[in-house]
């Protein structure tokens, strides 16, 4: 049997598939899009640090977004450059745990940061009058830091319940490592983790997407009764924006996990839906963002003017 004390032990993760010849261009490619998001997510941080204008609860919540973002980002694209330069797909156990717990760190963040972010735009739209009290400095810090114990703290548990098992396998069945791919690998009882993962599951997803939901139903009725058009029309866009990057990122980590539960699933689309997760989000959502932000975009052109001159 392999155990996970053996010094030799070593696991393997899917392969990539790419022929030799096309091995470069691929690293390449990802190592351009890594800088990209690198860039463009540094690029929202240091803006928002910098612009007094912009030290809002609503972009104080946006900050942390780019760097649940980058741990993301960080999590896959430095293993996988790794894996397409030397043409090998194996990781150790420790390098495995790290990017499993990577990896989950990331999911739960954005999530709570995505629902923080719906909390703060229902309570600016719903209740303005009591926006400042309700959003105050003090219950902002207390927000951020509920945000990020809890991002950390789930999945530190959910990581050491599962590295406390002896590996009877070696083949890790994504193209990352993650804690339903790393209990896959044990031959004994795991029954508790299965429960954790559960109940994990429910309140990670679950809890944002009742508090969403119901936000944004009240940010509509809200909205159609708003007699202002021109405050209607700028609520719907901000809200519409942001509630299309929380279910994408809602559909795909939903049906990625439970697809580790459900033989008949096709493996191909659990991976692809997996890997969607680590690639759009930290691409896309320093974008979608800094585009649609209109004060957020006046201050990053701000920003590089200020640089240019």
């Amino acid at each position: 049997m392999i155990t996970n004390t053996s010094s030799e032990i070593v696991l393997e993760m899917e392969p990539l598939g790419l022929s030799p010849e096309s091995a470069y261009p691929a690293f390449i490619f990802g190592t351009l899009v890594y800088i990209f998001i690198v860039f463009c997510n540094v690029l929202v941080l240091i803006t928002i640090a910098l612009s007094k204008k912009l030290h809002k609860p609503m972009f104080i919540l946006l900050f942390n977004l780019p760097i649940s973002d980058m741990v993301g980002a960080m999590a896959f694209y430095p293993q996988l450059l790794l894996s397409i330069a030397t043409q090998s797909r194996l990781i150790s156990p420790p390098a495995c745990f790290i990017q499993a717990f990577l990896v989950h760190l990331y999911g739960t963040g954005n999530l709570l940061i995505l629902t923080a972010m719906a909390y703060d735009r229902y309570i600016a739209i719903c209740c303005s009058l009591r926006y400042h009290t309700i959003m105050s400095a003090h219950n902002l810090v207390i927000i951020i830091a509920a945000v990020w114990c809890v991002a950390v703290t789930l999945p530190m548990v959910l990581i050491a319940m599962a590295a406390r098992f002896q590996f009877c396998r070696t083949n890790i069945v994504d193209m990352y490592c993650n804690n339903p791919s790393i209990v896959k690998l044990v031959c004994e009882d795991v029954s508790a983790n299965n429960y954790y993962g559960i109940v994990i599951t429910i309140l990670v997803q679950g809890g944002p997407l009742v508090v969403v939901g119901y936000t944004y139903v009240q940010i509509l009725r809200t909205c159609v009764m708003n007699r202002n058009a021109e405050a209607r029309r700028k609520a719907i866009q901000t809200c519409g924006t942001h509630l299309v990057v929380f279910l994408i990122l809602q559909i795909n980590t939903a049906t990625t996990l439970f697809a580790h539960r459900f033989r008949g699933t096709s493996p191909y689309m659990r991976r692809a839906l997996g890997v969607s997760i680590l690639v759009f989000p930290p691409l896309l959502d320093p974008i979608i963002y800094g585009l649609k932000t209109k004060e957020l975009w006046e201050n990053i052109v701000k920003l590089f003017k200020r640089n240019v001159t």
